[in-house]
């Protein structure tokens, strides 16, 4: 299983490899701060701490240790991020994660879409058997767009993470299958096409 950066086009949302071109656009989506409350960082506090995480991001990228994806408006503006990341090919797993999307991208159907056009690469161009998913267990937004995939909820580890300079996180994990994908994938492709009929 060889994971390389590639362009996932859908209807609501583009997802293409992360890259400097993305960088004023993805700074000015992330001065929400209501996107940071549950992450492990907030990337929108200054401008250096953005461009730190974009520097280290596409160094990761660069040694293959995730793929990261700008996501995109379908006219093109850059509202959020998300990766491949945890890429365990000798098991045919990966894990979906650090994503992050502005408020005003939340309830368009965009989660939903990028989420389908990254399970579905996962599992029927790269062959994974597993696709993984954390979320701070606090985070109630998070694991309610985990389990409307619907992701199958296996549990809270607690103390996972030291986040935001030492607080203790438990995280929520969640996981589909290769054996769980149809399924999932009937129902995210009917979430997308309720966003757009509505």
């Amino acid at each position: 299983m060889h994971v390389a950066p590639v362009r996932l086009e859908g209807r609501l949302v583009v997802l293409e490899p992360l890259a400097e071109r993305h960088a004023d656009g993805l700074w000015e989506a992330a001065q929400d701060a209501e996107v940071w409350r549950w992450t492990h960082a907030d990337v929108g506090g200054s401008r250096a701490a953005f461009d730190a995480w974009l520097a280290q991001t596409l160094e990761e990228a660069g040694e293959g240790v995730s793929v990261p994806f700008a996501q995109l408006a379908p006219e093109g503006d850059p509202l959020g991020s998300t990766r491949y990341m945890a890429i365990r090919p000798e098991h045919r797993g990966l894990e979906i994660g650090h994503t992050w999307l502005s408020s005003r991208a939340w309830g368009t159907g965009m989660n939903a879409e990028a989420k389908l056009l990254l399970l579905r690469h996962a599992f029927e161009e790269l062959g994974a058997m597993r696709v993984e998913f954390k979320t701070d267990a606090r985070n109630e937004r998070s694991r309610a767009a985990l389990a409307a995939l619907p992701a199958r909820f296996e549990g809270v580890f607690e103390k996972h993470m030291l986040v935001r300079g030492g607080e203790v996180r438990d995280s929520a994990w969640y996981a589909v299958t290769d054996d769980e994908w149809p399924a999932v994938r009937v129902a995210l492709e009917a979430r997308v096409d309720a966003f757009l009929s509505g």
